[in-house]
């Protein structure tokens, strides 16, 4: 998400093509039958993976608002007192490929400091380091990128900063072409963040991811993609578009084991909703196998979150 923490902003932007009444009520439910998660501490979900899997995460980190004074010291949404917990949780979770949403340049260095040994592909959404980032970080003594590549949600994909799909925030696709060094096997990753307001935006970005590898660029490989799609599971134009009647599956739906409750994963700092709204996905092509999902709803010892957002995991095996 783009909006500030409350979920007014994320309501209103879905609208009723990409929400329905009952998928709004998860939203904001209190919390159900599955307990909160216990504060601080506790081993990684999934951890650094192992033989001939892949750590799969995708993660809204929430961009920074404190340079220029919107958060104050002890406002949940306050960077620097953020930073530490997801370093924390980069740190004990060590996904072997991370798709990062809303970062802004300086937050990579929280990145970097978390996972030492990987390395990041992708720009600022409006050109060099400027504006937001969905870069993937990826773990160098596994993976090789053989190319990759960075375009515009537009009608105008190459020109820097544009949007023309009725969306007025700048929208961008990174794509990685990837070699796994201990199998060999080449495959795709592709990381995005689609609009908060505009539905057809949303469906038309999803039609352009799916051109990467439908005869573009990414044409025949196994694929992953991660992302802030601010779209419902199961409910939205993007999903149906994607998923139901796309080439990609629900990591989420189809692993062997689901080792969290199926969490919202768009808390904003509250507790979070079994049954919520999944908004953030991990996808994959049907030839990907899926062992693992998880969604981390980490805290601190004081009860604090890392961003408004929950990530997203997967453990998978390439083909």
């Amino acid at each position: 998400m783009n909006s500030p923490l409350a979920r007014r902003t994320l309501i209103a932007g879905l609208g009723g093509a990409a929400i329905g009444t009952a998928a709004l009520a998860a939203v904001a439910a209190p919390a159900g039958a599955a307990p909160v998660p216990a504060r601080g501490g506790g081993a990684a979900l999934i951890g650094k993976a192992k033989r001939d899997r892949l750590h799969i995460m995708s993660f809204n980190i929430r961009y920074d608002r404190s340079r220029t004074g919107d958060t104050q010291p002890g406002d949940p949404d306050h960077w620097p007192d953020r930073e530490p917990i997801l370093i924390d949780l980069l740190e004990r979770e060590q996904p072997t490929v991370l798709g990062v949403q809303e970062a802004l340049y300086h937050q990579m260095a929280a990145v970097e400091k978390a996972l030492p040994g990987h390395r990041m592909v992708g720009f600022g959404r409006e050109g060099g380091s400027a504006g937001e980032y969905s870069a993937i970080f990826y773990d160098t003594a596994r993976l090789e990128v053989l190319a990759w590549d960075q375009f515009w949600l537009s009608d105008t994909p190459d020109v820097i900063g544009s949007a023309t799909w009725g969306n007025t925030v700048t929208r961008i696709v990174v794509w990685a072409r990837l070699r796994d060094l201990a199998s060999g096997t080449e495959f795709a990753v592709i990381n995005t963040h689609f609009d908060h307001r505009s539905e057809p935006a949303r469906i038309k970005s999803a039609q352009a991811m799916i051109d990467l590898f439908e005869g573009g660029e990414l044409d025949q490989l196994p694929t992953i993609v991660t992302g802030d799609f601010n779209s419902v599971a199961h409910g939205s134009g993007a999903y149906t578009t994607l998923v139901a009647d796309g080439p990609t599956l629900d990591t989420w739906d189809t692993a062997a084991e689901q080792l969290t409750p199926a969490w919202g994963t768009f808390p904003g700092y509250e507790d979070p909703v079994e049954g919520g709204s999944r908004i953030d996905w991990v996808l994959a092509t049907g030839d990907v196998t899926v062992h693992q999902a998880a969604i981390n709803v980490h805290r601190d010892k004081d009860g604090s979150y890392p961003s408004d957002h929950a990530p997203v995991q997967a453990l998978v095996q390439l083909p």
